[in-house]
């Protein structure tokens, strides 16, 4: 969570950071003066204002000046609020500790993680936890192929197969055709994963036979029944695609992994 936070910091202090080089270069590029809005007996009238000389009444005419002091006008009330926001971040990741109560245990020797008992739990013990919840796979039909994961575990598919050494080899939690509840019907998404960063559980289905149109169809069914339980793609779901001509692209599951699932 503490590198949740601080991964957070440093992406808005980027964000911010550039919203103010931008903003000063668009106010570099805008019109001298400023707006001066009057309401006269129910009427908006326009002036230009500049402290040189009088104010300049604009008319329809000038709609374009309008519009640039105006955007003018919103844009250094950009500035000044993302200028305090930047010292604000600065202050907040200099203050930020390195380690927080909760990645104590984590990085404790096992020697001694194994009879300390956490006072808040981490992100690892957590991810433990969870790992190790007893849950009912989905049955094997006789004689179906069988593909053995570097976990040791069964899978369906050589696809599935590589899938599972990938979370595996980069420290993803997950479980294996986990039974999910949606609604009144029981699914079993190919990979369900423990995000740590942020504690969320996300799913990641593979269809590996998309040339077949009645598995297309299942699978169009599939992302329905997820959308309607509230779970979308982008937010907690995922997919990877094959078929015949085209096989797994691991490097996509790569991306996946370093964009997303940690």
């Amino acid at each position: 969570m503490g590198k949740c936070v601080r991964e957070t910091l440093k992406e808005r202090y980027k964000l911010i950071l550039q919203t103010v080089q931008n903003t000063e270069n668009r106010l570099s590029q805008m019109p001298e003066g400023r707006i001066i809005i009057r309401k006269i007996r129910g009427k908006t009238y326009y002036y230009h204002g500049n402290d040189a000389s009088k104010d300049i009444y604009l008319t329809s005419k000038d709609t374009a000046l309008i519009k640039a002091l105006i955007q003018k006008s919103y844009l250094k009330e950009v500035l000044r609020s993302a200028r305090r926001e930047l010292k604000a971040l600065e202050k907040m990741m200099k203050q930020y500790p390195d380690e927080l109560p909760e990645e104590i245990f984590d990085r404790l020797p096992e020697e001694r993680r194994n009879h300390a008992v956490p006072i808040i739990p981490g992100n690892e013990k957590n991810a433990r936890m969870w790992m190790d919840e007893p849950y009912t796979k989905k049955p094997f039909k006789r004689g179906a192929p069988v593909f053995m994961t570097m976990r040791g575990e069964r899978v369906r598919s050589k696809s599935e197969m590589i899938i599972a050494d990938r979370l595996y080899a980069n420290g993803i939690p997950y479980r294996y055709e986990c039974p999910l509840k949606v609604g009144n019907m029981v699914i079993h998404p190919d990979f369900s994963m423990l995000r740590v960063s942020d504690g969320k559980v996300i799913y990641h289905e593979h269809c590996g036979m998309m040339d077949d149109p009645e598995y297309a169809d299942e699978m169009v069914n599939r992302v329905n029944t997820y959308n309607q339980a509230g779970i979308i793609q982008g937010d907690r779901l995922t997919f990877s695609f094959e078929s015949a001509s085209a096989p797994l692209d691991v490097r996509l599951i790569d991306k996946l992994i370093n964009g997303y699932f940690k």
